[in-house]
């Protein structure tokens, strides 16, 4: 007699690959990455699928996030057997997850797909917030750098010269598992909007920390403390000891990740991390 027929193996015929969309805060994890201490979102999102499933689940990502760093729309997929379709994961899962992880879209994908290897590019956004006074409504997705004034268009001449693919040593922290440190960026840009400075960088990878040792470097550009020929100079010779300090890791977002033929429609996936559009102050009204 059967008593509990999830536990039992199901006909490989009903076995599903299925993709989500992954909205998550990274504050209070200590990155995407499963680890032996610390909470971390593949973790909780795989204990909701073995509550689901009653069974062990392993969830794939297509990057991984450091400690404290958000994701708009990070990708993932797990297998299942069952019945459940899989567009309905979505809410399934949400039902089930803390408040600071989200699951936008899942959807079903060949059984050869996998998130991390048939990504084309992943895209970071960093969010600085110029203005003089803090703001507590911003404070957990940018990094308040008030201290002088940030020129955006020094800015985008450094990163200009980053197009391309590059040996970026210079970015690449000496605990990275990875075994080289070449990156083919495709994208780069930083615009100002009011207080807010954005600059994101797409590329095929990302080496371990290396958006937050760039925007740190790229800050001393802004401030005219580091010109943007000196800044290239520093990484085409490789300059790792010049590269001390990382920003910090609250104002970066992994925005989006591309793939050839995405599973989701782009509503789910293109731009779901809102930019703070602060302008100038409002003029205050008279009072009566």
């Amino acid at each position: 007699m059967i008593s509990n027929p999830k536990s039992q193996i199901l006909n490989p015929k009903s076995a599903q690959r299925v993709a989500l969309v992954i909205q998550y805060l990274g504050t209070h994890f200590q990155g995407w990455q499963r680890q032996a201490k610390g909470r971390t979102v593949q973790e909780e999102i795989e204990k909701a699928l073995s509550n689901v499933l009653d069974r062990p689940v392993t969830l794939h990502g297509a990057g991984r996030t450091d400690t404290g760093v958000h994701a708009a729309a990070q990708v993932a997929h797990f297998d299942a057997t069952g019945p459940i379709p899989a567009g309905r994961w979505s809410k399934i899962l949400n039902a089930r997850l803390p408040q600071d992880i989200l699951i936008r879209a899942s959807a079903s994908v060949p059984p050869t797909w996998h998130a991390r290897f048939c990504a084309s590019w992943r895209r970071y956004r960093y969010t600085l917030y110029t203005d003089s006074l803090p703001n507590l409504f911003v404070r957990p997705f940018s990094w308040h750098y008030y201290h002088a004034p940030l020129d955006e268009s020094l800015i985008q001449a450094a990163l200009d010269p980053l197009i391309g693919r590059h040996h970026l040593a210079a970015f690449h922290r000496s605990n990275s598992g990875r075994s080289h440190s070449w990156v083919d960026v495709q994208e780069v840009e930083c615009q100002r909007q009011g207080s807010f400075i954005h600059i994101e960088i797409q590329a095929s990878g990302f080496l371990y920390g290396m958006v937050r040792l760039l925007v740190g470097l790229l800050v001393q550009v802004g401030t005219k403390e580091r010109s943007p020929e000196n800044f290239t100079q520093l990484w085409v010779n490789e300059k790792r000891d010049q590269v001390k300090y990382a920003a910090p890791a609250k104002g970066l977002c992994l925005l989006r990740v591309g793939y050839p033929d995405s599973p989701f429609p782009p509503e789910a996936w293109f731009d779901t991390q809102p930019k703070f559009l602060l302008a100038e102050p409002p003029v205050p009204m008279p009072a009566p």
